[in-house]
């Protein structure tokens, strides 16, 4: 059962920007720091944003500036608004959940969606 679910993926051009979703159930989405994970070909995954249940925002260096992660309780739903995107941003993102604990790892995931920016 697909529990996290994303959408918003795409191909833009350098500069442009996309909206990145995924919806949970509330039993997750009210319980779990929620955030995402991208990974391009050959790379390391790399944590791209985080945010906790009281909207504390944690953001990767390459993406601090350009990228805002929101969540939204009334529709279960985190959001990252991806702007000024660079063709070293083209990477699969993977929407996850993990409990609020300092250390712990993600115990959901999103299916991915593809992002590619295009020079």
């Amino acid at each position: 059962q697909v529990q996290l679910v994303e959408s918003g993926g795409g191909l833009v051009q350098a500069g442009g920007s996309l909206r990145l979703s995924c919806a949970a159930s509330r039993s997750i989405f009210s319980n779990n720091v929620m955030g995402w994970y991208r990974q391009a070909p050959g790379e390391q995954r790399e944590l791209v944003a985080s945010i906790t249940l009281g909207h504390i925002t944690n953001y990767g260096d390459s993406v601090k500036g350009r990228f805002t992660i929101t969540r939204d309780y009334a529709k279960n739903t985190v959001s990252l608004q991806m702007n000024s995107l660079k063709p070293e941003d083209t990477a699969v993102y993977y929407c996850f959940a993990k409990a609020p604990a300092s250390g712990t790892q993600p115990n959901y995931w999103g299916q991915g969606t593809q992002v590619t920016v295009s020079s």
